[in-house]
């Protein structure tokens, strides 16, 4: 009986990772585990995405000694390498531009996105168009900082985004004690708003008639002049004296406060919205007080229809809408950083698949195979291009870009002072 002659194609592994790549498999959606890049149905179809990936295999049958012993990998498992690279590549610039951009952007419109990282249709993607948020130059417009602003002189008294409401309320002959929140919670025009929140006040005053006319004059301030001495006072024919208006207005706002505190003989204590009046009010009392108060909004709570609050929006680096970068977008730099990593990444398979055999035998011996070699130069070369990418991208962050320009003034100043002035000659 005639012996068959065998010819292998392999003498170690059946499987083998060809020279290159192949285009029908290449632009297969089932050769990458995502398929983000390599999805004409979606609309991610990228022809350049594929014709790296079949590079890639290339490179990395060379780059791993293809040519001198058999590599044990697919064409599929270096396209999920490339994919896998493309979209590390993507998170980590994601980030970077997450630090140059959050500040001006909490509290905008964020996104919705889908399992693979895509940005979905929605109020952010129909805004854009289609683009790409992660592919813009953001305006700055210090959202946080102005956020804290707000909160600070809203405390002040002189501005803020929550309204200020006023009240009164009526004072009763020998009624020392008035309970401020039940008072304003138990009024029509306030008792939804407050609904069971405790309110702020913050401010107790009474209003008297204005005594400002007096300030000019009995007679309504015609024919009157003022100076430091003698308001009040009449005008002759040949006395005409200029002040600075504002000169009137300070003193007419110390009169009217001195009015306010010296005749008033009025003074309270507030706790826990608690009012106490001095001395006991009798018939002669004011016949009301009035209370400018706020009712504070709940932190989560967007109540004004211009989302002036903003409690909707980008809250953080989670919800800020960056999408998977578009594959062409990503330049020569980026390019040449993602075949590295893709191989480094194949390097790891590599010796995941040897490792499942310590030794293979042979005829009067056996081979080790080199596993745990492959496994830890694929885990320190991706460790080290990471922190590679990570530390150009955090050298050239808006804040560093703004520091190495001042920095380059300040040199070109330095050396303009040693350079001698020009002298004209005619």
């Amino acid at each position: 009986m005639a012996v068959p002659v065998l010819s292998p194609s392999s003498g170690m592994s059946t499987i083998v990772l060809p020279v290159t790549g192949t285009l029908s498999k290449a632009q297969t959606i089932t050769s990458y585990p995502l398929g983000l890049y390599a999805d004409p149905d979606n609309g991610f179809y990228d022809a350049n995405f594929v014709s790296g990936a079949i590079d890639q295999v290339s490179l990395t049958y060379r780059m791993l000694g293809g040519d001198v012993l058999d590599v044990e990998l697919t064409e599929e498992n270096v396209y999920t390498a490339y994919e896998t690279a493309v979209l590390e590549y993507s998170y980590i610039v994601n980030i970077h531009q997450g630090k140059n951009s959050l500040p001006s952007i909490l509290g905008h419109t964020t996104g919705t996105f889908d399992h693979e990282g895509a940005l979905k249709s929605g109020d952010l993607s129909s805004s854009l168009s289609g683009e790409h948020v992660g592919l813009k130059y953001p305006k700055f417009d210090y959202s946080s900082a102005r956020r804290v602003s707000f909160r600070s002189s809203q405390e002040a008294g002189l501005n803020g985004i929550e309204s200020e409401y006023s009240a009164s309320i009526t004072i009763n002959d020998q009624q020392q004690d008035y309970d401020l929140q039940k008072e304003i919670a138990a009024k029509p025009s306030f008792s939804s708003l407050i609904n069971g929140k405790r309110i702020i006040i913050n401010k107790v005053y009474y209003k008297t008639p204005h005594a400002m006319w007096r300030f000019y004059g009995y007679f309504g301030g015609l024919n009157t002049v003022g100076n430091m001495s003698t308001y009040g006072m009449y005008a002759d024919d040949s006395t005409f004296e200029v002040i600075p208006p504002w000169q009137n207005k300070l003193q007419a706002m110390a009169y009217e406060d001195a009015i306010y505190t010296r005749n008033s003989h009025y003074s309270f204590e507030i706790k826990n919205n608690k009012l106490r009046i001095f001395p006991e009010p009798n018939s002669g009392s004011p016949e009301s007080l009035w209370v400018k108060f706020t009712i504070p909004d709940e932190p989560w709570d967007e109540t004004d229809s211009d989302r002036s609050s903003r409690t909707k929006g980008i809250n953080n680096l989670n919800t800020a809408p960056f999408a998977n970068i578009p594959f062409e977008n990503i330049n020569s730099i980026g390019k040449q950083w993602i075949r590295r990593f893709a191989l480094s990444i194949s390097k790891e398979m590599l010796g995941q698949i040897r490792g499942k055999f310590a030794t293979i035998p042979i005829p009067g011996d056996s081979v080790t195979l080199n596993a745990s070699d492959l496994l830890s130069q694929a885990k320190d070369e991706q460790e080290k291009l990471r922190e590679e990418l990570k530390t150009v991208l955090d050298e050239i962050t808006y804040s560093k870009l703004a520091q190495t320009e001042a920095e380059i003034i300040d040199a070109s100043n330095k050396t303009l002072t040693s350079v001698p002035n020009g002298v004209y000659v005619g």
